[in-house]
């Protein structure tokens, strides 16, 4: 047990016990000066006995203040040093419990050595140690009791800044979530009302029929683009307000077998999209790694539509011990006519995506001229990742 203390906490006992001990010294040089009637002072044998008093208080005083005071109350008459060591003790017991606690053993303390001073000593000196005896063990409760006093002021203290810190915690808490909703609510009015718009003219495009019908099949995509758009906007926004309880259940995620349909749907908005399968296994996939290579293949078409608008685009996906993904298109040779907005963060995302995964994400040009979007998915962490991997959803589906 003692061997838990610190060396601060050592460093203190020591002290402590080396007080007790010069204080029994000076104690027994007042006694050999002036000693009681009819007694003889051995002092190897008192400075033995006070030694043990003290090496007591440097073991134990810190444990069992109450046990070390009350043993010292009665042991205290083997030697004249043994009185500094239970004097000490007191100190110690008033630093260390309260004084309900403290007051009665050192009253009873006291009055042992009073009564004992009275039975052995002339008149005289039964005054001079009392008024000695007295001072000495006020002082030492009293120093002792404001220790105390400092150290509960200062745990005080250091609670009130911890509950401050966490009070402080919670405001900023409480504010991010405010402007997550402020964001929510920003993105509904705002984009929704565009969408909406967007869908509106679309359909009456699409349903017009004097319009050719290439013009139709082009508004029609683009009005269930809309639609879906305006899906997986409320699906952001569900997300930011984070209302489980009013929450509308979760749209299913997407698989590697929905990126056929992806590429199928770029086919019918225009683009010259090929894909080149090579997975024998598609249930091998995990589910988590199929949603991620839905989502590396979905932001590679939209690069390619923004930057390279019209050009060949390849997808490649190969299984085996990983999950490759290659999507190449070509350069163009200037910057395309009606560049498209973008944040500019999606190859960012994709990264992020892929580091969750362990896996690798190449990007740039090639020596000939092309563009290339590479993503290596390690199946086997996937796999052992499974469980984990059911509650990333709304983490990884914001990238």
């Amino acid at each position: 047990m003692t061997l838990r203390r610190s060396w601060r906490e050592w460093l203190d006992d020591a002290g402590l016990a080396a007080g007790a001990g010069m204080l029994g010294v000076l104690l027994l040089l007042g006694t050999l000066e002036d000693p009681p009637a009819g007694e003889t002072i051995s002092v190897p044998r008192d400075l033995a006995f006070g030694g043990l008093h003290c090496a007591a208080l440097l073991l134990f005083r810190r444990r069992y203040p109450v046990a070390v005071a009350v043993t010292m109350t009665f042991t205290q008459w083997t030697a004249t040093t043994a009185l500094g060591a239970t004097a000490v003790a007191m100190y110690s017991l008033a630093m260390l419990r309260p004084w309900r606690t403290l007051l009665p053993i050192a009253a009873a303390n006291l009055a042992l050595i009073l009564a004992l001073f009275r039975i052995t000593s002339p008149d005289h000196q039964f005054r001079q140690g009392a008024v000695t005896f007295a001072l000495l063990y006020l002082v030492l409760i009293t120093a002792g009791m404001l220790v105390r006093s400092r150290r509960q002021l200062i745990a005080s203290l250091e609670e009130r800044a911890r509950a401050a810190e966490t009070e402080q915690r919670l405001r900023v808490e409480e504010a991010r979530l405010l402007e997550r909703e402020r964001i929510a609510r920003e993105m509904h009015d705002v984009l929704a009302h565009r969408i909406s718009l967007l869908a509106v003219h679309a359909g009456a495009l699409e349903f017009r029929p004097d319009a050719p019908a290439d013009q139709r099949e082009a508004a029609g995509i683009i009005r269930q683009n809309a639609y879906e758009a305006m899906e997986d906007l409320r699906e952001v926004i569900g997300v930011l307000r984070d209302d489980a309880a009013g929450a509308e259940p979760e749209r299913p995620q997407p698989t590697l077998g929905d990126v056929a349909a992806l590429v199928q749907e770029s086919r019918r908005a225009g683009g010259r999209v090929t894909l080149e399968e090579d997975v024998p296994d598609p249930g091998r996939i995990p589910s988590r790694v199929g949603r991620h290579a839905y989502r590396i293949v979905q932001e590679g078409l939209t690069n390619a539509r923004k930057h390279a608008p019209g050009a060949r685009v390849r997808v490649t996906l190969a299984a085996g011990s990983d999950l490759d993904i290659e999507i190449v298109n070509a350069v163009p040779p200037g910057p395309p006519a009606l560049p498209l907005p973008g944040s500019g963060a999606g190859l960012v995302g994709l990264a992020e995506r892929v580091a969750l995964l362990g896996g690798a994400l190449e990007h740039g040009r090639t020596g000939d001229g092309r563009f290339r979007l590479r993503a290596r998915l390690p199946l086997e962490t996937a796999h052992g990742a499974g469980a984990a991997g059911k509650g990333d959803t709304h983490g990884s589906e914001l990238l």
